[in-house]
């Protein structure tokens, strides 16, 4: 067995969240030398991306790598898809560089929002193919976080957030008023 290497609180061998990327592997950690310099770097494989990305140790806090989430901060995020979703009524391509912030910031809570704020059950209209892609990249970086930091399968992890935004609040369709709900 390789010998594992730790810098920062960072090991190899464990799953980290790199903000605009979601979830990887510290596969090493090594030494490289650019421009004349000597630095040390994490090599942080995204396998389900077929991505590998080298992160400078020094640049670690500004590019916001982190562990993985704690349970605590999982029941948050279960929390917040059983809740109320939220849609601002500002136009479409303002919100979706807004959601698409959310899911890129790393932090679970945030990603979660965007999950519960885009998710649709069968009652309820159809999304554009944007809002769907949003959803999906959202759902994917949540789920993959989940499967890791409860050592669960990413579909498990999937469906387990499906059941939790289907216990949600306010989740059927808006009706207006003298409109009837059953009239097809």
């Amino acid at each position: 067995m390789a010998t594992r290497k730790s810098r920062l609180g960072f090991k190899t061998n464990e799953f980290v969240v790199y903000p605009s990327h979601g979830v990887g592997r510290i596969v090493d950690i090594e030494t490289q030398e650019i421009a004349g310099a000597k630095l040390e770097l994490f090599v942080i494989a995204f396998e389900h991306d077929k991505m590998t990305l080298r992160v400078p140790t020094a640049k670690v806090e500004s590019v916001g790598l982190r562990k993985l989430s704690d349970p605590d901060l999982i029941a948050r995020a279960q929390k917040i898809l059983r809740g109320r979703p939220r849609v601002k009524r500002t136009m479409w391509s303002r919100r979706a560089q807004e959601y698409e912030a959310k899911i890129n910031s790393g932090d679970l809570i945030q990603v979660a929002e965007v999950v519960r704020d885009l998710y649709r059950n069968e009652r309820q209209p159809e999304q554009s193919y944007s809002e769907r892609q949003l959803y999906e990249a959202a759902l994917e970086r949540l789920a993959r976080e989940i499967a890791m930091a409860m050592k669960i399968e990413e579909p498990q992890a999937v469906e387990d957030v499906e059941t939790e935004l289907s216990k949600g609040i306010g989740r059927g369709p808006k009706v207006e008023e003298g409109e009837n709900a059953d009239a097809a």
